[in-house]
């Protein structure tokens, strides 16, 4: 049984007294839904000892949006993952679409912040998914698998054993847009068979998450999908009534 995982993605937005609201709005759902739903929330690095400072002793988990492939050195504004976890950190997410496409992320790249975050404690998010003209040339499962077979030759299948990965349609990423959720079912299906043809064990037991414009009003129906194990929240996570509502969406939805 895989455990649901409701996490939210702030990218670049927050003040210190809208964090301090948020994670503060967030806790009692995080401890009401912690044994069903995993609750988390990953902010901007200059605000992560915020959200400690305020989820300290809940059950609301945190993590980062990036995280460097170094642990220490001569890298002028990076963020090491031997420092994060030292913030309290559980997850960095890594390779999300914005940073593929703002900051020239190869798959090989990618693998390596994986790795690096998984070698120092924290869970990697792996990130997938595909443009709208990759979609509309019917390449969406192509593009997923290459960007996790560059994760499986640097780290191996068993890596997905702590990790998460969250399939992005990049066409859905704050358009408004949203995959149905039979059609994000059927994309989540088809990863989690690759993944089997390298291990059966690994594939039923890695979370894959739905993001990509996931709201209060579509969650439910995403979620009650077999293989969509929660959701990777952009703009929702930023309202603490629709982040909440789907919070309470998984726990309904809970396999």
């Amino acid at each position: 049984m895989r455990k649901p995982v409701v996490m939210g993605n702030w990218k670049l937005n927050g003040t210190k007294k809208s964090v301090t609201e948020l994670v503060q709005a967030f806790v009692a759902p995080a401890n009401q839904a912690a044994t069903l739903v995993d609750v988390a929330v990953c902010a901007p690095a200059v605000f992560i000892g915020t959200v400690e400072f305020n989820a300290a002793g809940s059950r609301l988990q945190w993590g980062s949006e990036d995280c460097d492939v170094h642990t220490q050195g001569a890298f002028t504004g990076e963020n090491s993952p031997v420092m994060l976890k030292e913030f309290g950190c559980t997850y960095a997410i890594v390779g999300h679409s914005e940073r593929r496409q703002y900051h020239n992320e190869s798959n090989e790249c990618v693998a390596a912040k994986f790795k690096a975050a998984q070698d120092n404690g924290l869970t990697p998010v792996l990130c997938i998914g595909e443009t709208e003209a990759e979609y509309d040339a019917g390449k969406t499962i192509e593009v997923c698998k290459a960007e996790i077979q560059a994760v499986i030759d640097l780290c191996g299948i068993e890596a997905f054993n702590n990790a998460i990965i969250a399939y992005e349609p990049i066409w859905a990423i704050g358009t408004g847009k949203t995959a149905t959720p039979e059609i994000a079912q059927n994309v989540h299906h088809q990863i989690r068979e690759f993944l089997k043809e390298a291990n059966a064990e690994v594939a039923q037991g890695v979370r894959i998450l739905y993001g990509g414009s996931c709201n209060a009003k579509n969650a439910a129906g995403l979620f009650c999908q077999e293989d969509i194990d929660g959701g990777l929240i952009g703009g929702a996570s930023l309202k603490a009534p629709d982040f909440t509502a789907i919070i309470e969406a998984a726990v309904a939805n809970a396999k």
